[in-house]
């Protein structure tokens, strides 16, 4: 699903279970930003889809106060840690362990 309004806030993809949403039609195609999508889509699965979101937005405020910076305070939540340490592994959803996420806090 292509979003425009996505690209208004320099967001490339965003999974929201069960979409993977794209600012750009030809981001489709980008492998690794859509196993990094996946990779959420996965950790929204196994956190039954409303703890992951609040979990995300409870991590993401403690870095944010932490750190004051919101960049980095997203770079900091263990769900996006995962993510983008593994997306060049278009392969990690075969083996991923259940919750693997809890390893990047």
């Amino acid at each position: 699903m292509q979003l425009s309004v996505l690209a208004r806030f320099s967001i490339r993809g965003m999974a929201i279970f069960p979409f993977i949403l794209v600012s750009r039609s030809e981001l489709k195609k980008d492998p690794i930003l859509i196993n990094h999508e996946k990779i959420h889509l996965r950790q929204q699965l196994e956190m039954l889809v409303v703890f992951f979101y609040l979990f995300y937005t409870l991590e993401f405020l403690y870095h944010l106060l932490m750190l004051n910076d919101k960049n980095q305070a997203y770079l900091s939540i263990s769900f996006e840690k995962e993510a983008y340490y593994q997306e060049t592994d278009l392969g990690y959803l075969k083996t991923r362990p259940f919750w693997a996420f809890r390893k990047y806090y």
